[in-house]
């Protein structure tokens, strides 16, 4: 059984560690096919993120051909940072969320292999901001190619509490 990660990140509230971390959640719009969130009894689904800032894409390419590791990492930071934004969403309130599961698709080359370590950046911020309730099941998947050719995509469920 794996030991939870230390809360390394000082605050009471996940709102002033996300503050603490000198981050700010983005705002997110819907379009025409698709809305950021959804909502199923007590479960919350939310769509795809991608690394996106201000509207730009902040990456393309196939990890471990075009892009490196640390690279795809810090992208995978800003798409969980933009999972975040969908729950708050759809919940209200930072300290309401609850991450119950997460899956990183992580476009890259047959022989990449780490895809967990992409992954892992990603679980660390929400760990970081949402302490326990940060902590989820999780899944890595290596993929031929992703939306906008960008190198990584990240799914969440999570509920409200």
């Amino acid at each position: 059984m794996s030991q939870p990660l230390p809360q390394t990140v000082k605050g009471d509230s996940a709102s002033e560690r996300l503050q603490a971390l000198g981050l700010k959640l983005p705002v997110l719009a819907g379009t025409t096919y698709l809305v950021p969130h959804r909502t199923v009894g007590s479960t919350i689904h939310l769509s795809g993120q991608l690394p996106f800032k201000d509207g730009e894409l902040l990456g393309r390419g196939v990890v471990g051909r075009d892009v490196e590791l640390e690279t795809a990492r810090s992208l995978a930071r800003h798409a969980a940072l933009n999972c975040l934004a969908a729950a708050v969403q759809a919940v209200g309130d930072l300290d309401r969320v609850r991450i119950v599961q997460m899956l990183v698709f992580v476009a890259s080359t047959p022989d990449f292999g780490e895809q967990s370590q992409v992954a892992n950046a990603a679980s660390e911020l929400l760990i970081e901001v949402l302490g326990e309730n940060g902590r989820h099941a999780r899944t890595a998947i290596g993929v031929a190619g992703l939306p906008l050719n960008t190198p990584v995509e990240i799914q969440v469920i999570c509920t409200a509490v």
